[in-house]
């Protein structure tokens, strides 16, 4: 039935169960290495961001950098960081926060997608909230940044969310920001802006991604706070880069290459050298901004608080890592990963090697290549010798299983059956599918669903491995190693298709591939 309705999002569905069956996303395979104290850093974070509530007596406004609800990169370069950290220890203060999400007006009309999820801004703010609330915290409003009149995108998201009970605001566009405070700090700059009614002291701005205006949402909310004679604060919650660590640390260089389309450049923070004398890492653009938001403040609250960047920051997660050595590898094949993945995309869109390039110098920065990916090798080596596509994955104990492609199976396919088997201890020459059970669904996607392509894809391969698991011990024991999956490295000698890509992500492996395509065709499906 599943196979028949296709338009259906069949590895949602099929995860959604293996989920309920198999356990949650933050399980993490017991060979993988930890380098993070995930209990230290909630319990000091927590203590971290309520001080610095104290400092200010009255409602403070938390901009929270990055992602909030799953900080994918956060887990793969400092092992033991789950993704969902930052929410849980938010929701450890659930009765005295209420969120605030910002999304910027142009994203919409940009069509922009978060590229880890393929999902547009507009459902990954609906997600978000769904999120939030799924931990017990309450969300007052979402506030559409950079907005016009004339962007009727936005327009129509705004009535969707209307119609949903949710409270919208919107924030303009003020012309010379940020330079130009006089205006900034007047009725025609933040004064223009709508102000947001917020129920608790403790408000978190967040955003599904970059360039939203949290941080402008924030001092908005300020000027109009000191326009009401309400007493109100800022601070910044950014975990990267981390300000304690050395600015040539793997972890901070990872970050680079994580925004390496943003032109963001770690620094040292001179304004934080000079009031403090003490040396850390903060990016070009909060220091580059600093003096201007230093004359907001003093236009705002009469004083500045902060007399660097890095002095609004609450993170503390430099102070959470338990192995450097760890932290410090995994950063590295971050780096690495990311390299792939700018490969990809540029070889997919036909644009210029500008983000490749600027990663490959952070890349010799570190004296790393490619070939340092240990599931790299095996991979090209096997579409060597096979003369078809392949692709490997190295489980959690190191061990490399390498997947052909077949009559039967695409290699990722292949790949994923021979990992759960080596996973669940079954001998490598059972077959947990037979023939005949993937030759009627070849049939009916070549004569009944249009394919073109007969081999089984791995959602297809991991229906029928559910179907087989009613009669099969092998296949019992097989998609009870799924879980052990996450956080495994995975290599394709092709750029994947959207089904393999999507499946082999929400099992969360972490998949790179090269920049090639397995077909010459020119249109492919997204």
């Amino acid at each position: 039935a599943f196979l028949l309705n296709r338009s259906s999002d069949l590895h949602s569905v099929v995860w959604a169960l293996f989920r309920v069956c198999f356990g949650s996303h933050n399980e993490w395979g017991e060979m993988h290495k930890v380098g993070f104290d995930r209990e230290k850093y909630l319990t000091l974070q927590g203590e971290h961001i309520e001080a610095r509530r104290r400092q200010f007596g009255g409602k403070l406004y938390l901009e929270f950098g990055g992602k909030l609800v799953d900080d994918m990169h956060a887990s793969r370069v400092l092992p033991g960081f789950t993704p969902d950290n930052k929410i849980v220890m938010l929701a450890g203060l659930a009765d005295e926060v209420e969120i605030v999400v910002v999304v910027n007006a142009q994203d919409f009309s940009r069509h922009k997608v978060r590229a880890d999820l393929g999902i547009s801004y507009e459902d990954d703010v609906l997600r978000h909230i769904d999120a939030f609330r799924s931990y017990g915290l309450y969300v007052g409003s979402v506030v559409i940044s950079h907005w016009s009149n004339d962007n009727r995108q936005a327009a129509a998201f705004r009535r969707k969310l209307d119609r949903l009970g949710i409270k919208v605001y919107r924030h303009y566009v003020i012309p010379g920001y940020p330079h130009d405070v006089a205006r900034i700090v007047s009725p025609d700059g933040y004064g223009r802006n709508d102000y947001i009614e917020t129920e608790r002291d403790l408000v978190v701005v967040t955003a599904p991604g970059p360039g939203s205006g949290k941080m402008a949402t924030c001092l908005s909310q300020l000027y109009h706070d000191h326009q009401r004679g309400i007493r109100s604060g800022y601070a910044k919650f950014e975990t990267f880069p981390i300000w304690n660590l050395p600015l040539d640390h793997p972890v901070n260089i990872a970050y680079e290459a994580a925004t390496a389309d943003l032109d963001d450049v770690n620094m040292i923070d001179h304004f934080h050298l000079a009031a403090h004398g003490e040396q850390t890492v903060n990016y070009n653009r909060d220091i580059e901004v600093f003096p201007v938001l230093k004359r907001l403040f003093e236009q705002l609250l009469d004083e500045s608080p902060y007399q660097s960047p890095t002095d609004m920051g609450v993170n503390m997660a430099g102070m959470c890592i338990s192995d450097d050595q760890v932290c410090q590898e995994a950063s590295r094949q971050e780096v690495i990963r990311r390299y792939f993945k700018a490969l990809a995309a540029e070889h997919r869109d036909q644009t210029e090697p500008v983000q490749s390039d600027r990663i490959a110098l952070l890349m010799s920065k570190l004296q790393i290549s490619r070939e340092d990916r240990p599931v790299v090798g095996p991979a090209l080596e096997k579409q060597r010798t096979t003369k078809a596509p392949a692709a490997a994955i190295e489980l959690p104990d190191g061990q490399i299983i390498v997947g052909k492609t077949s009559p039967l199976l695409g290699a990722c396919s292949a790949m994923l059956l021979d990992a759960l088997k080596a996973l669940a201890g079954i001998d490598p020459d059972v077959k947990l599918l037979a023939a005949e059970t993937i030759e009627p669904i070849q049939t009916l996607k070549t004569k009944h669903l249009g394919s073109q392509n007969p081999r089984l894809h791995t959602d297809e391969v991991l229906i029928a491995l559910s179907v087989s698991a009613t009669h099969s011990d092998f296949a019992r024991r097989a998609l009870a190693e799924l879980h052990n999956i996450r956080g495994c490295d995975v290599h394709s000698t092709v750029i994947l298709g959207p089904v393999d890509e999507a499946i082999l992500r929400s099992l969360g492996a972490y998949v790179t591939c090269e920049p090639v395509f397995q077909t010459k065709k020119l249109y492919r499906k997204h």
